[in-house]
């Protein structure tokens, strides 16, 4: 299959104008004029988008699917209001709800030209859920506990899970890894024993860190709305004392319990977080995903992004969970991520091609997994989406990174493949679920939760 279109983006070398890519068994064999490949592939299905942008998938860094149905729910509150919100909502959710949520999340992900998403879940509906669908996913099986005495037994489900889990999936496509929970309700002992698992089992590990100030003062200081006078109601019986200030940052309280020994993992968020932290970051070769749609919506601050960039971090964006930004639209989060950098970093100017990077290229290389994914070229997996540059709000167009990263957004999307499969073409779907079915029993759970 011939992929044409006015432009190609391949992401690692310059645009191509008129430009197309051979598809074939499910990886990019070629890349060319499109007279060339056409006089080269003269038998091949030929499919032509026209004024549009022909690209690599993008890759969601962070997000939660099977928050989808929530959104919307709690709204115009900080974060600290809005996640114990969010444990009261949880509370009335069952096993096929979450799942009918993920799905939701993963068809709107689809639908916003993301091929790939890494996930943090306790229920390992987002891994059905992409399994079901299609799509390239790093699912993180999310575990924690605050009393150290079942630390052991949560490690234990955990692992029960994760093996099984591998079983279910295609592993081509498929990954799955481990997540400590949130600091302020994790025994500090889970991340050795998580590092340790990683290790042993070759298994990708994430983690939420120097999220919001909340956080940072229930670390350095031991006081916060997450503070110990509420864990004996919010979490049952708990070691005594449960918590002690550590008098230090979030990064370097978990560097100290041994978070960062396995071979792969990623910091999610680090808006808090001083020099030495990012130093810390870099010698341990920490990936980076930075959500600034959902840090600006909560009031959690401002990631700096060119910090990061300057200590060489491998980088890229995350949407993080729907029900706090309303939608998994990664376009969008771009745009707002550059703007809002440019804002606050006078002297540093965030430009379209890299913010373009941090989402395909730069992702990948969060999640080690640039030699599959991440740019258009020859040998990688045919993940690939096709935007419409032809609207009023585009044209005339000619820079087209920028006209991606200034005036696309979800709705822009003609094409989403993945592996060679195109799973989403403008409002129709080629994925293993009833979109209509999977609808319904949307509207039906916001009714319950609602209540």
């Amino acid at each position: 299959m011939l992929l044409c279109a006015q432009y190609v983006l391949p992401i690692t070398s310059e645009p191509l104008h008129n430009g197309a890519v051979l598809v074939r068994d499910g990886a990019i064999r070629d890349i060319g004029s499109i007279d060339m490949l056409k006089l080269r592939y003269p038998d091949e299905e030929v499919v032509d988008f026209g004024m549009a942008a022909i690209m690599p998938g993008l890759i969601d860094l962070h997000t939660h699917l099977e928050n989808a149905v929530m959104r919307g729910i709690v709204h115009d509150v900080p974060y600290t209001t809005w996640i114990m919100s969010m444990m009261e909502k949880s509370a009335k959710m069952d096993v096929s709800d979450w799942y009918d949520s993920a799905i939701l999340g993963g068809l709107e992900a689809l639908s916003s030209g993301i091929t790939c998403v890494a996930d943090i879940t306790a229920t390992g509906a987002a891994c059905t859920a992409t399994q079901k669908l299609g799509m390239r996913s790093v699912i993180y099986r999310e575990v924690g506990a605050m009393d150290k005495r079942r630390v052991d037994y949560a490690m234990r489900l955990a692992e029960n899970d994760i093996m099984h889990w591998r079983e279910e999936v295609d592993g081509d496509r498929i990954t799955i890894g481990v997540a400590p929970t949130s600091m302020y309700a994790c025994h500090p002992s889970v991340f050795g024993k998580i590092s340790e698992f990683a290790r042993r089992e070759n298994v990708p590990v994430a983690m939420h860190m120097a999220g919001n100030r909340e956080e940072y003062n229930f670390i350095k200081y031991g006081s916060s709305p997450f503070s110990v006078h509420t864990m004996d109601q919010k979490r049952g019986f708990v070691e005594i004392p449960p918590w002690l200030p550590t008098g230090t940052t979030p990064v370097r309280y978990a560097l100290n319990w041994g978070a960062f020994e396995s071979d792969n993992v990623l910091a999610i968020h680090c808006v808090h977080v001083d020099d030495k932290d990012i130093q810390k970051l870099k010698e341990y070769d920490v990936g980076v995903a930075v959500c600034p749609r959902c840090n600006a919506q909560l009031g959690m601050g401002v990631a700096p992004i060119d910090k990061f960039m300057r200590a060489g971090l491998r980088m890229g964006l995350g949407t993080d969970s729907p029900a706090a930004t309303d939608s998994t639209d990664i376009l969008i989060e771009m745009r707002i991520g550059m703007l809002v950098q440019r804002a606050v970093n006078v002297g540093t100017f965030l430009d379209s091609q890299t913010m373009l990077e941090m989402t395909t290229i730069g992702a990948a290389r969060a999640l080690k997994l640039d030699d599959k994914i991440g740019s258009l070229e020859v040998g990688k997996r045919a993940d690939i989406v096709a935007l419409d540059l032809s609207g009023s709000h585009q044209t005339p167009t000619s820079d087209p990174v920028s006209a991606v990263l200034n005036a696309c957004s979800g709705s822009d999307v003609l094409m989403t493949m993945v592996d060679g499969v195109s799973l989403y073409e403008k409002n129709k779907w080629n994925v293993g679920v009833e979109v209509a079915k999977n609808i319904a029993r949307v509207i039906e759970i916001r009714g319950k939760l609602r209540v």
